[in-house]
């Protein structure tokens, strides 16, 4: 898959910093290289230090299963617009009932 602006929301703005939520069906190691996000060709806003919480879905996107969640950081963005976000902090998705 490819980057998909629909999955991808603005939650906070502060200070200039974002923080996002993005959902996707692409595994962390897809979205975290340079260019899977780009300012130019994808009309984002992206800037270095912002953050982005990511849930990585197995299934359909919002109905079907989550696969994994984490957080990657905007570590740089080019002047051509080309994003490169962090590798993921991986979190563990539970549920026990």
């Amino acid at each position: 898959m490819a980057y998909n602006s629909a999955n991808l929301a603005l939650i906070s703005s502060v200070n200039g910093y974002g923080f996002y939520r993005y959902d996707t069906m692409d595994t962390h190691a897809t979205l975290d290289s340079a260019g899977y996000f780009n300012n130019s060709d994808d009309d984002l806003k992206l800037n270095v230090g912002d953050f982005m919480y990511v849930v990585v879905w197995a299934t359909a996107i919002r109905t079907g299963t989550i696969s994994t969640y984490g957080t990657h950081i905007v570590n740089a963005v080019t002047a051509a617009g080309v994003v490169d976000t962090s590798d993921v902090t991986v979190n563990v998705v539970t549920d026990t009932d």
